[in-house]
């Protein structure tokens, strides 16, 4: 699931060497928190957060198909 976020994002950004994916297990499930260079924050969210929410739904299908919980944190 990480390798997924991590290639997704590092496409999105022109800084791909400060894209930082942190892994943190929960009760209900894992969340992945996204960090890039400030610069990029904008092509990560995209315009009305549609890359955004795009991003969670390509993740949270594969979640699926594996039977987990996930939650993507962008920041």
């Amino acid at each position: 699931m990480k390798s997924l976020l991590e290639v997704i994002a590092k496409a999105l950004v022109d800084h791909p060497d400060s894209v930082v994916i942190e892994e943190v297990a929960q009760e209900r499930g894992k969340t992945y928190r996204l960090s890039v260079h400030p610069d990029d924050m904008g092509k990560v969210i995209g315009k009305q957060g549609r890359i955004a929410r795009a991003l969670r739904t390509v993740v949270g299908a594969k979640a699926l198909k594996e039977n987990e919980r996930v939650t993507i944190e962008i920041g």
